[in-house]
């Protein structure tokens, strides 16, 4: 494989996603689970773009470990990671150990002997205090409820939301905003839809009907401005000034060059109303709702 050679300052609100380097992952991902080979060379060569975070967590399949693997002892990415999530009908006052023990089981598996952030998927199982593996302690949130809840609660250093063109439901309710106020770090996540904005109405499986028309409008509206989906919906996030990271997850070698091509030509992409593409429906919007079949 050849190098890469593609550096931009912006690259450094980009983070690296790497659910894909331990699962098939992805309503458009053709390439399934990524090769280790491919996933070092990605690591490499991302990290010489100026790419710094690396997104993954204990429920990505094999991906802890295989960064575990690949990544040299002198690097200088930042790792976040996530616990598992648990199911509160069958655990109980042993929640806090067992959250101990699956981050302990994380940084063995990624061979560190820190991380940058630790987030959780349920506010009640966070950490009471941090130590000194950690820099910062978060929670992975899908709802502005979930925000509410946290913050009521909890002064949390970071947090993983979803946003993206469709999905402008944390702009609109204030909370994006709200969450800057605090100092919280805010990393973006789904922000191609896991690839859903990416493709063409017509590849869009029975059960997502629903979301053709508003994929037609999206794609229409971007032909007529001269612009691709993918360096559209990446500058919609990068816009946001309250949005420190933004997590791509990338497949392929060929995927990070795009991701750089589209970096580079932020500059050209003119003013947008975003909000003419937000989304309300949740069925379109929580890949969680999404019918099986897809």
């Amino acid at each position: 494989m050849q190098s890469i050679h593609a550096i931009s300052a912006d690259m450094r609100r980009i983070g690296l996603g790497t659910v894909q380097f331990g699962l098939d992952y992805g309503i458009s991902n053709a390439e399934g689970k990524t090769s280790k080979e491919a996933a070092a060379f990605i690591v490499r060569e991302a990290a010489a773009m100026g790419i710094c975070t690396l997104d993954t967590a204990a429920e990505y399949g094999d991906s802890e470990a295989v960064l575990g693997e690949i990544l040299p002892p002198a690097h200088e990415y930042n790792i976040v990671t996530k616990t598992i999530q648990f199911n509160k009908a069958q655990t109980g006052p042993d929640d806090a150990k067992a959250l101990e023990l699956s981050f302990r089981e994380s940084l063995r598996r990624l061979r560190q002997n820190r991380v940058y952030a630790l987030l959780v998927h349920n506010a009640d199982d966070l950490l009471a205090d941090s130590d000194d593996r950690v820099s910062k302690i978060g929670a992975s949130v899908y709802t502005a409820a979930q925000i509410d809840a946290i913050l009521e609660r909890y002064e949390i250093d970071i947090i993983q939301i979803p946003l993206n063109v469709f999905d402008q439901r944390l702009i609109g309710s204030g909370h994006l905003k709200k969450l800057k106020a605090r100092g919280v770090e805010i990393h973006a996540r789904s922000i191609f839809l896991q690839g859903l904005l990416l493709m063409s109405p017509d590849e869009l499986p029975a059960a997502l009907a629903p979301a053709r028309e508003r994929l037609r409008e999206w794609r229409t509206a971007m032909e007529a401005k001269n612009l691709s989906p993918l360096p559209a919906a990446l500058d919609f996030v990068l816009s946001r000034s309250e949005v420190n990271r933004a997590v791509v997850g990338i497949c392929t070698v060929d995927q990070l060059m795009q991701l750089a091509s589209a970096v580079e030509s932020r500059s050209t992409i003119p003013s947008i109303d975003w909000s003419q593409f937000a989304v309300d429906d949740e069925t379109i919007l929580n890949p969680a709702m999404w019918p099986k079949e897809t």
